[in-house]
């Protein structure tokens, strides 16, 4: 095992713990990364004496932020197709953990975002500490949740998947296992303790038993008492309309939040509210895949996605400058244009 590699990957006893390596970039997924970890999938599938996978990040700050937005931007503005190659695969990974047969751990300590969401929260085993902050901030950059993130957000309890996909908001232990990103919450200073004895266990079936011995009620989150507001504004039928009952509820938090969706894109904003609307009626991870592959192939030939980065990532300056710059000059034909089929350049994991 080289120590240099951005995946390290290596058997303790009866698991195969997967460490994604790239700690000064937050673990930032890249597309050799995602082969990685689908190779090394494939090797512990059929590998009798791998009773579980474990997946974790290095460094202190957290499993993954996502993926490497600043390749993204370089590829949206050279007008190459890199990208969308490294979505393909990506989201292929993302259903391949959602039906792994053996137990997925996934350890989602401290910051977990996008792409980082896609390779843990469709594990099994999905654990959480104090210093999770689970998010899937894309709006805020003119893209829509990707990598199944509309999927788990569709499920979620009320409103709550629709108020997380518009704000990109990052929510804590209690909040992620409330909105059904994570399953349990472990004390991170235990997560050692409980890997090792999870190595030690050659019965796939009693890993579950095994991170409950380990697991406690996590500290209380926000978005409970937030419930009424929430589900109440975000049942509106249009975005505009959602900004209006925030705005108008009377509540200092919803009119913060009214804020924060007033500063991302308005064509982000609209197609997500459209996509996670989508993904409830369609059913499997895989669908809502294909779904999210049309979307992303249409946002990045878009304006917003690379003016999003520039702004947050590139050049700092956060003002972006959208374009259409309000949400009522986004036009129900430019939101149905990203759902539109891509012919011969389907993602068609739902086919399969």
């Amino acid at each position: 095992m080289n120590d240099d590699e951005p995946v390290l990957m290596h058997t303790e006893g009866h698991i195969l713990r997967i460490t994604l390596n790239r700690p000064r970039a937050l673990n930032a997924l890249t597309h050799s990364m995602v082969r990685r970890i689908d190779e090394a999938l494939t090797l512990a599938a059929g590998d009798d004496a791998v009773a579980a996978v474990v997946i974790d990040g290095a460094g202190d700050r957290g499993l993954c932020a996502g993926g490497d937005i600043r390749s993204i931007y370089e590829d949206a503005r050279a007008g190459r197709r890199a990208s969308v190659d490294f979505w393909r695969d990506e989201y292929r990974l993302n259903a391949r953990i959602a039906r792994f047969p053996k137990p997925y751990v996934a350890l989602m300590d401290g910051i977990v975002m996008g792409g980082g969401v896609g390779v843990s929260a469709h594990g099994d085993v999905r654990i959480v500490t104090e210093r999770s902050r689970v998010a899937m901030p894309e709006t805020g950059i003119g893209f829509v949740p990707d990598v199944g993130g509309t999927h788990l957000l569709a499920a979620a309890p009320g409103e709550l998947g629709t108020h997380l996909a518009l704000t990109g908001r990052a929510v804590d232990a209690a909040d992620a296992i409330l909105c059904g990103l994570a399953d349990h919450f472990v004390p991170s200073h235990r997560l050692a303790d409980l890997t090792n004895e999870l190595s030690r266990s050659e019965e796939p079936a009693g890993t579950t038993d095994i991170v409950r011995r380990y697991a406690s009620a996590a500290p209380e989150g926000e978005l409970a008492s937030h419930r009424g507001w929430i589900d109440d504004c975000y049942a509106a039928d249009t975005v505009e309309e959602i900004i209006d009952r925030l705005v108008n509820s009377g509540l200092p938090a919803a009119k913060e939040t009214a804020v924060e969706l007033l500063g991302a894109s308005p064509t982000a904003l609209k197609v997500t509210l459209a996509a996670v609307r989508r993904a409830k009626g369609l059913g499997s991870l895989e669908a809502v895949l294909d779904q999210e592959f049309r979307v992303s192939c249409r946002a990045f030939t878009g304006h917003d996605l690379v003016e999003g980065v520039r702004a947050r990532i590139i050049d700092k300056d956060r003002t972006p400058r959208w374009s259409p710059a309000e949400a009522g000059d986004v036009t129900a034909a430019d939101v149905a244009r990203h759902f539109e089929p891509l012919g011969e350049q389907e993602l068609g994991l739902a086919s399969v």
